[in-house]
């Protein structure tokens, strides 16, 4: 069998461990730059809030009902998605961290599923206090549907399907754009073809289904039949290319701001490789307008290569700013920055260059180590180049961010007895 958690309305629940005032309240949590709702708590769903929903068009009803407005603390939903499933890899034989908010469990040969899956919830709910559904099954996509049915169905949060009739009657009620896998554009098609709801399209012929829907619709389908194709996947590959980049929060104009954000996305992405134990061979730097402001939209792109694969800050940054350099135009509004490191190998098999050998960057390497080490328990950017800024005026607009509670000392909750 197969278990599905998933953490329930996550952003949400992250922000009420530390403030249990939000209990029984809508809570919503707003994307990058406070734009659109990405979260909600099941209160503010029943307000009608809607997800992707631009903030300014739900102002009345949250204004209204005194919808409690959060901005993404990622620091703080990483940090608790990392507690989340630490406690479910100790509690299963196998587990597939699928995403920040839900995990895959392999309970092959476990006699007692149900059990299991109330112990994992109780254990998970009280050393976090993140609430979690649990569906069990015999494959992925099924795990799935049943990691529904208990959102909606049971009040343990845990709910089994194991029983073929049991199975056809689920799938008849299910619309089969809520099925995993399959997205709004086949949702359409289907429904073009008279296929409604998730039993309909499991009565399709198969031949049909993979010309349709290629061969990942028919393992969907399969897997919905209750035969296992898609497999857990408990060792992911190695990332190919990392990627970090932002809105402003403001137009920016001038060079400097610009140099800070590049500077800040490159140190980022250095810091990802090396806790990837990985080295890059290219970075890429992409600056951008507004596509939607009405001006002429610009995008600036470029690539270079290095001698010799890396993965210390300097290099990187240094890299990044020479590419910014030759792609910035003057008298621009720019919208969006950011860095790409690409074509990523093991730091172990990094070869030598003998018309390289940087002594400096050599010595680097301890000094990144450190500064990492220091970042890790004091916070991200306690110790940063002073290329990436102070200030910082082109930073995210996060006006309503909460406390970075588990991962700064100066935001650790105190308690006055």
């Amino acid at each position: 069998m197969i278990a599905l958690a998933d953490c329930n309305n996550f952003y949400a629940s992250c922000e009420r461990v530390f403030n249990p005032a939000l209990k029984n309240k809508p809570v919503v949590v707003l994307s990058n730059n406070d734009g659109c709702i990405i979260a909600r708590s099941n209160e503010s769903k029943q307000l009608g809030i809607k997800m992707g929903e631009p903030v300014f068009k739900a102002r009345e009803i949250i204004e209204e009902h005194s919808v409690n407005v959060f901005s993404t603390n990622f620091a703080l939903y990483g940090d608790m998605s990392k507690r989340v499933m630490s406690l479910l890899d100790s509690l299963s034989p196998e587990i597939e961290i699928y995403s920040i908010d839900e995990a895959f469990m392999n309970l092959a040969g476990i006699e007692k599923c149900f059990e299991l899956g109330l112990h994992m919830r109780d254990t998970v709910g009280r050393h976090t206090g993140i609430p979690i559904s649990i569906g069990i099954a015999k494959t992925k996509t099924l795990a799935k549907v049943a990691n529904h049915c208990a959102k909606r169905f049971s009040k343990k949060g845990v709910y089994i399907l194991n029983h073929k009739e049991h199975i056809s009657s689920i799938l008849k009620s299910m619309p089969v754009s809520k099925l995993w896998g399959v997205g709004s554009r086949y949702a359409r098609m289907l429904r073009s073809y008279g296929v409604s709801n998730a039993y309909e399209f499991v009565s399709l012929d198969e031949k049909w289904v993979l010309e349709k829907m290629t061969i990942m619709g028919l393992r969907i389908q399969r897997e919905l039949k209750g035969e296992s194709c898609i497999s857990m996947d408990t060792n992911p590959s190695p990332k190919k290319n990392i990627c970090t980049s932002r809105s402003f929060g403001v137009k920016v104009k001038d060079f400097q701001s610009l140099k800070e954000s590049i500077s800040s996305h490159a140190a980022r992405c250095a810091e990802k490789l090396r806790l990837e134990k990985g080295c890059a061979r290219y970075v890429s730097v992409v600056i951008k307008t507004n596509p939607f402001s009405g001006s002429n939209y610009y995008c600036g792109y470029k690539t270079s290569n290095f001698d010799v694969p890396t993965n210390d800050t300097l290099d990187i940054i240094n890299a990044a700013e020479s590419l910014l350099k030759s792609i910035y135009k003057e008298g621009l509004d720019y919208k969006k920055s950011g860095v790409i490191v690409g074509d990523i190998i093991p730091q172990n098999k990094v070869q030598l260059n003998l018309f390289d050998m940087d002594e400096k960057r050599i010595k680097r390497k301890d000094l990144n180590r450190t500064i990492d080490i220091i970042n890790q328990i004091m916070g991200r950017s306690t110790v940063q180049i002073g290329s990436q800024g102070i200030a910082k005026n082109w930073q995210l607009k996060r006006e309503k961010l909460s406390p970075c509670y588990t991962t700064k000392w100066d935001d650790l909750l105190r308690i006055n007895c």
